[in-house]
């Protein structure tokens, strides 16, 4: 579904323009309080605080970028695009009583403001005044994307306000498309079931679930009703259908643990306010699917305000700000996952990983090994542990964590092909080739052909790595046109071909690939570095010079750039014969795909 609700293209473009340079860059109110208190100076004038506002939201700050414009208007009050841009940036920094000012503010100046409506809206559902919700909804705008977010909403104030008929007579207006249909079913499923009303609630609950059967959140309540109703055999075969689509994921892990321990599950939406944040999360959900991190962004912000303990809307959250490079807001919204979640161990294990990606890695060990010790056989934190280890190239240790996840494996399935990838990746890069050889092999074993993308990045790695040593070359080359096949857009898999024509002697054929993968990623030092070299070895000598020195300039590793400026120097020197390949220290490609 590709409805944003209330949120209008105005609107969006304040979030994408001024605060987020990549939309869904947000940061807790505490860590907004953080900001003005401890590190910020406001500047003295309106185009101070203006212009500091635009930088840090260029910087992708958007709390810094909320206090400043918090600053900017009280020296302009009356300025309509200013508050609103303040309103978009609070509401998506979370700083909710700031977000309900402005938009007070904004719809007596201009009541067609729908994202502002939808917020005061919002309010007044989680304050119970549900007549006053509606209002507020109803004025939110017109058209397809607003209608569906307006009358979702309405009708869950009405079963706050005792009318669950009148709830179900609103839900009704949803027809025509097949995504209508699947909100209208779902949430008249869970509205019902709230009333009171079984038989009903089961009938719609299975009506959705029956046209949508690979969405988590459907799955896991269709299986709770079920399990509520006394069919804990249905509940598990719902599970159970899931998983193998998605094996392993903790909610269908609790979730069939405690069927087959015949526990009845408690209701998860069971209030107006807990109805209304799931309608929210659902068309976040939607948007993040289709790219639409900014609507997702603002989305959840007031389904989590609604209720607060919406596990699935925390942790989708947090993936959006890591995605946007804002690891210590994700950090602070992980630490929101309530404790009795089972989504709560993966959102203590992406903290420790958001921690490694602020460039604390003392502390991004200190934190797994203390989720290692408190659970020992919790293979995802000793991946994640792993993974960190071998992002600081410290592969020995690596290897070891791996080997101990794997050895927790009951029987490896295809859930667990990354482990033996990365043990792989970890394994020849400490020079125990023959291991890391049939680690790789087993990861390509237990990856199924539609997972192409995955599967590509095996055979990268693979296959290059056979070519790196000169071993089994038609097989290797024949993964490595294979990678490029699957992801025929990735400018490092494109490269790792490229360089292995090169190392091959096959100029030519370098030259091809080498051009195509500096097109997809014209700023990558070892692309360009690469390029140079072919051109070298065709006689293109003044263009060789330019791809090094655009290289140089390209911030590569340290021990690249050295030999980068000896070529920019000297050119590159007689080597092997053109069907020998080139000793292992010649400069590195992005064999992992990046």
């Amino acid at each position: 579904m590709k409805s944003r609700g209330p949120i209008t293209a105005a609107a969006l473009a304040l979030l994408l323009a001024l605060p987020v340079g990549a939309a869904a860059q947000g940061a807790t109110a505490r860590s907004q309080e953080a900001r003005s208190q401890d590190r910020l100076d406001t500047a003295e004038s309106l185009e101070g605080n203006y212009l500091a506002a635009i930088v840090a939201g260029a910087g992708r700050d958007l709390g810094a970028a909320a206090v400043y414009l918090r600053e900017a208007i009280k020296g302009d009050p009356q300025n309509n695009d200013l508050l609103e841009r303040a309103f978009v940036a609070f509401l998506a920094d979370g700083a909710m009583p700031d977000a309900f000012r402005a938009a007070d503010k904004l719809i007596q100046r201009d009541p067609s403001n729908g994202l502002a409506q939808l917020a005061i809206g919002i309010r007044a559902l989680k304050q119970k005044n549900y007549q006053t919700a509606r209002n507020h909804l109803q004025r939110g705008g017109r058209g397809r994307a607003a209608d569906i977010t307006a009358t979702l909403l309405s009708a869950w104030s009405q079963l706050g306000s005792g009318q669950p008929t009148r709830a179900i007579e609103t839900l009704e207006r949803l027809k025509g498309e097949a995504s209508y249909n699947l909100f209208r079913d779902y949430h008249a499923g869970l509205i019902l079931d709230a009333a009171g009303r079984k038989a009903d609630a089961e009938k719609r609950l299975k009506a959705a679930y029956d046209s949508e059967k690979t969405t988590l959140r459907l799955v896991d309540l269709w299986a709770r009703m079920q399990a509520r109703n006394g069919d804990f055999d249905g509940a598990a075969a719902t599970y159970s259908e899931f998983d193998r689509l998605l094996p392993n994921h903790p909610i269908v892990r609790d979730g069939l643990a405690k069927v087959a321990a015949r526990q009845t599950p408690p209701r998860q939406v069971g209030t107006a306010q807990q109805g209304a944040a799931e309608v929210l999360y659902g068309l976040a959900s939607a948007g993040n699917r289709q790219g639409d991190e900014a609507a997702a962004l603002l989305y959840l912000r007031l389904a989590i305000y609604l209720d607060p303990n919406h596990d699935l809307a925390i942790l989708t959250l947090g993936d959006i700000l890591e995605r946007a490079r804002q690891p210590e807001d994700a950090v602070a919204v992980y630490e929101k996952m309530p404790a009795t979640s089972p989504l709560r161990p993966n959102a203590e294990i992406q903290a420790g990983l958001a921690l490694e990606n602020l460039g604390r890695p003392e502390e991004a060990v200190k934190h797994l090994n203390a989720l290692i010790a408190e659970r020992p056989d919790d293979i995802d934190a000793l991946s994640a542990l792993g993974n960190v280890y071998r992002s600081r190239k410290m592969f020995e240790e690596a290897a070891a964590t791996y080997d101990k996840a794997i050895g927790k494996l009951a029987s490896p399935g295809r859930a667990n092909w990354d482990l033996f990838y990365f043990r792989g990746i970890a394994r020849e890069r400490i020079k125990r080739w023959s291991e890391a050889e049939a680690d790789l092999r087993k990861a390509l074993e237990l990856l199924p052909e539609p997972l192409g993308r995955e599967r590509a990045l095996v055979l990268n790695y693979l296959g290059y790595s056979l070519v790196d040593q000169n071993l089994k070359l038609d097989e290797a080359l024949g993964m490595l046109r294979r990678a490029v096949e699957l992801r025929p857009r990735d400018g490092y898999i494109i490269d790792s071909l490229g360089w292995a024509y090169y190392r091959l002697g096959r100029y030519t054929e370098a030259l091809r690939e080498l051009e195509r993968a500096v097109e997809l990623r014209p700023s990558d030092p070892v692309i360009n570095d690469h390029l140079g070299d072919v051109y070298w070895k065709v006689g293109r000598r003044l263009e060789a010079g330019f791809q090094w020195n655009h290289a140089r300039d390209l911030n590569p590793e340290p021990e690249d750039l050295v030999k980068i400026k000896r070529k920019i120097e000297r050119g590159l020197e007689d080597g092997p014969s053109a069907n020998a390949v080139e000793p292992k220290d010649a400069a590195e490609p992005k064999k992992d795909g990046g």
